[in-house]
């Protein structure tokens, strides 16, 4: 049995449907099919509107009459078919929809009166329509205008068709009982058109007033502020408020911007970046935009209120990009807009950001987190931003102004201007690899051209405020020259050494890049000359020249063209010759360049980074950003910003890293380390450095002729004693040294520091600088830099310890950081810098390998049985003992396994020269388990 309102839902529904038609025949579609086709913007936009209601009105009345259809099937079935099988209750969202839809279309016509503009192109044929139209309204005279009979054509049957569908349903659910199958979509029903006929009623009341406003304003404002989607919100005129320091004329507010009216002039601010002040201040409070700080002041609190609420809301309304439902303020979200925002804004005031376009993160009217910035001019920076400012890590492009190049910083930014490390690569096609401050390079950096340039240059070393100043090192492709020594404002000035790729040796003062007063030439030869020179090296006033027999040549030297070098002085060769080893072992550069204040550019960072805790935040400014390869380098800024993440290896993260240096304490861990650093020490140490320890039972062959003995303590200067001591159990965290989560990690704060002063040991001491008068310098750098190492170490130990609630650590005393440095950080860190080290000290003992090897070529010349004797061999040792033969045999028979044996094994005494794995220990431990012997003799030549 059906209900009398299942009845009344019937009839509503057809009488709906059929006005739906009427409105379709008699007013839409003759709205469409005016002619001409308007030719202006505004008439074409009043067009698409119409269509797009019509086609809205469409999709109603299909669902009118599908409604309708499903309480025909009710009302003639009600047995079989149920209640909820209406459409009005089991699709109740869908049918909210359409008529939210035909709503918007209808008050889009009318906020621009579309009706009275497209209505006027027909007038003759509207005055014949009066009768049928006034069929479709309800209390209107004949003497209002066409447009406004079309406007309460369309509006009145709906808003009376919504109020009887809320009515009906509240009767019908008032009909059934608590217990009815339907009744809970009955009650949902009923909720969702009240909730619609709420919203009719504002968006027909925002649509009217928005009409109405444009004809209080002058054309060039309602132009600007005119379009169909803009609804207004609150208006100055009603609720007064006056926004200084701007002095507005008149505010209004709309669903998407505010607007601000002085005169003509309009300004709009988008409410997706407006940010109302929460302080509050009796009747007044701030708005924020991206350019301007606004105060807004009403008459009383209810005032402010108001407008702080309508703000709020339309700025949430904004932000989501939909209109609440079923009014203003009434949606489900929060009410307080969100002080982090993603949004796009072009910056329109004078100053740096003027023109430019920012998308991405804001925070209360500042670019804040990540996004990009784009100039006009070609310009684009991405990375992260702080309170409208680049700070953190980003990629600036900056296009040059003569060629279609770019220079690309990729750097760390604090407060809008580059400070950390960061990486330049300029249109010049010359990469900077080093340390900001205030946009300018300060600190440690390298500076590289390309290899392919016509006159290559690399500077390795110190810049201050954008200038090559302090200690640093340039290479001098086109001269094939290395400088190594200090600068000031991008010259060469004060004490340097110059190295050739002659092997020509020179040190001496330089002034404004220029070389004053005397100065030391050393020649490959050994040759020594004290005196001035030209620029070119070239002996020029007075000196001195010490040839290496031991004559010198005292006076002035000059130069000419096609003349050569002459001189004009006195030849002395009554000196006795000097000792050959102390001529070829002279050292330049030692008390020139004090060794603890070389490279404090590298050593500085560090220690900030140390100063300030460690903090995650701050290890690639002050290190240097982890990439993996510089083919990543290359990849697309956004990829580099947006989408680079921080390695999620462990030995990567500080509080991992400082936790290890805390386990690796206790005296059971140190112990395993122990055997294992001895085992290196002594065997894989030796074998890596191609060195043996100078107590090595090999010892010298002769007091005349040596065997070259590769021991770390001389190739290092250091006493080789030192390198076997034992380690205190303070000492740092070995086992994470030794398996590579420190030296060797890339991502390890220790192993990025000794990976720079790698760098700046190559760049000294490698190619042109593989001098044997540079040992000397680079011995000092290889103790200091093993101190600098086990400080950070110790820095690093302090913060891990401040973090877990531990006391510090005592300081050290000079004789237990010594015996830290010589016995444990040393022999992990020299492998590092074997490579030239050990190539300076072949250099340097290059006669007495010469010596040497002529002393071995020798023993060939030797009779078998004289050779075995020579080197002491037991004669029961040798393969003759048991058998009677010939001279000839017996010659044969040894030297086949004799004199080959030995020999052999003397060669590979000198082959770590050319592959270091062989040592000199391997060396003597054949020899001795071949000849019995606990030493050699000595050989002679």
């Amino acid at each position: 049995m059906c209900s009398p309102e299942e009845a009344a839902l019937l009839r509503l529904e057809e009488v709906f449907s059929a006005t739906l038609a009427r409105i379709n025949s008699l007013v839409l579609q003759p709205l469409l099919v005016a002619a001409p086709e308007p030719s202006d913007p505004r008439g074409r936009e009043c067009l698409q509107l119409l269509q797009r209601l019509h086609r809205s009105s469409q999709q109603l009345w299909e669902v009118t009459e599908e409604s309708l259809r499903s309480l025909r099937e009710r009302l003639r079935r009600p047995d079989a078919i149920g209640l909820e099988s209406l459409l009005l209750l089991r699709g109740a969202n869908h049918v909210l929809q359409v008529h939210v839809e035909y709503i918007e279309s209808y008050t889009s016509c009318v906020v621009v009166q579309a009706f009275q503009k497209v209505a006027k192109r027909r007038s003759e044929y509207w005055r014949g329509q009066r009768k049928a139209l006034r069929q479709l309204l309800w209390g209107v005279g004949s003497e209002g205008s066409v447009g406004t009979a079309l406007v309460q054509a369309l509006r009145q049957p709906l808003t009376h068709h919504v109020q009887q569908y809320v009515l009906l349903l509240l009767r019908l659910g008032d009909t059934i009982g608590e217990r009815h199958p339907a009744r809970e979509l009955v009650v949902q029903a009923t909720t969702v058109f009240g909730n619609l006929q709420s919203f009719v009623k504002q968006a027909l009341d925002q649509a009217v007033a928005t009409q109405a406003i444009w004809h209080t304003l002058s054309s060039r404002p309602r132009d600007a502020l005119c379009t169909p989607a803009r609804r207004l919100l609150q208006d100055s005129r009603d609720m007064p408020v006056t926004i200084t320091p701007l002095r507005a004329e008149r505010v209004l507010l709309f669903d998407d911007v505010l607007a601000l009216l002085q005169g003509h002039n309009v300004h709009t601010f988008d409410l997706k970046l407006v940010w109302l002040d929460s302080e509050q201040d009796g009747c007044t409070f701030h708005l924020l935009t991206p350019e301007e700080e606004f105060l807004v002041c009403s008459k009383d609190p209810q005032g402010r209120a108001v407008w702080q609420w309508k703000l709020t809301q339309a700025v949430c309304q904004a932000l989501r990009g939909r209109k609440d439902f079923p009014m203003l303020g009434a949606d489900l979200e929060p009410s307080a807009p969100p002080l982090c925002r993603s949004m796009a804004y072009t910056f329109l005031e004078e100053g740096r950001l003027c023109q430019a376009t920012y998308e991405g993160e804001w925070c209360r009217g500042r670019p804040h987190g990540k996004g990009t910035l784009k100039w006009p001019d070609g310009r684009n920076h991405v990375g992260s931003f702080c309170q409208g400012l680049e700070h953190g890590f980003g990629i600036r492009l900056v296009p040059r102004a003569s060629e279609d190049k770019f220079d690309c910083y990729k750097c760390h930014w604090q407060e809008g201007s580059m400070c950390g490390y960061g990486i330049c690569e300029y249109g010049t096609d010359e990469v900077y690899k080093g340390y900001f401050q205030e946009g300018l390079r300060h600190g440690f950096g390298v500076l590289e051209s390309s290899p392919q340039a016509p006159q290559y240059c690399k500077y390795t070393g110190h810049w201050e405020r954008g200038q090559k100043s302090g200690y640093g090192i340039e290479d001098d492709g086109d001269r094939g020259e290395r400088y190594i020594g200090m600068w000031q404002a991008d010259q060469r000035h004060g004490p340097g050494v110059m190295v050739t790729q002659a092997g020509v040796c020179y040190q001496g003062t330089f002034q404004a890049d220029k070389m004053v007063g005397p100065g030391i030439l050393l020649s490959d030869d050994d040759s020594l000359y004290e005196g001035t020179f030209s620029r070119d090296l070239t002996l020029l006033g007075k000196g001195k020249v010490t040839f290496p027999n031991g004559f010198t040549l005292e006076g002035s030297f000059g130069s000419g063209t096609g003349r050569g070098l002459h001189t004009q002085g006195v030849l002395d060769t009554a000196a006795l010759p000097p000792d050959p080893s102390s001529t070829c072992k002279r050292q330049l550069g030692l008390g020139a360049f004090p060794v603890e204040s070389r490279w404090q550019g590298v050593y500085g960072p560090f220690r900030d980074f140390v100063r300030a805790g460690c903090p995650g935040e701050l290890q690639e400014a002050l290190l240097g950003f982890h990439v993996q390869s510089s083919r990543e380098l290359r990849k697309s800024q956004e990829y580099l910003c947006c989408e680079r993440t921080q390695p999620s290896d462990t030995e990567g993260r500080m509080d991992n890293i400082l936790e290890e240096l805390l386990q690796h304490r206790d005296p059971e861990a140190l112990q395993q380390y122990l055997g294992k650093v001895r085992a290196f020490g002594e065997g894989g140490l030796l074998t890596a450095l191609g060195a043996d320890w100078g107590d090595s039972p090999m010892g010298p062959f002769s007091e005349g002729l040596r065997a070259p003995i590769w021991d770390v303590g001389t190739v290092l200067g250091v006493p080789s004693g030192s390198l076997h001591s034992s380690p205190g159990p303070e000492c740092l965290s070995l086992r994470c040294l030794h398996t590579g989560q420190a030296l060797s990690s890339s991502l390890h704060p220790l192993g990025k520091l000794l990976r720079t002063l790698m760098l700046t040991f190559q760049a000294t001491y490698a190619g042109i600088g593989a001098n044997k008068h540079l040992q000397g310098l680079a011995q000092e750098e290889v103790k200091q830099h093993a101190q600098e190492l086990w400080a950070a170490y110790r820095g690093l130990l302090q913060v891990a310890l401040q973090r877990k609630g531990q006391a510090p650590e005592e300081e050290e005393d000079t004789e237990t950081r010594d015996l830290q440095v010589h016995g444990v950080l040393l022999p992990l860190m020299l492998p590092s810098f074997y490579s030239e080290l050990f190539t300076l000290y072949l250099l340097l003992h290059e006669r007495e390998d010469s010596l040497y090897s002529q002393g071995i070529t020798s023993l060939s010349l030797f009779p078998d049985t004289k050779l075995l004797e020579f080197l002491d061999v037991q004669k029961h040792l040798w393969p003759l003992k048991d058998l009677t033969l010939t001279t000839n045999q017996r010659h044969s028979l040894v030297r086949d396994k004799c004199f080959l044996s030995a020999t052999e094994c003397l060669q590979k005494m000198i082959r770590p020269a050319a592959a270091p794995r062989w040592t000199p220990g391997r060396s003597w431990r054949c020899w001795r388990g071949r000849t019995g012997r606990s030493r050699p003799p000595c050989l002679g030549c």
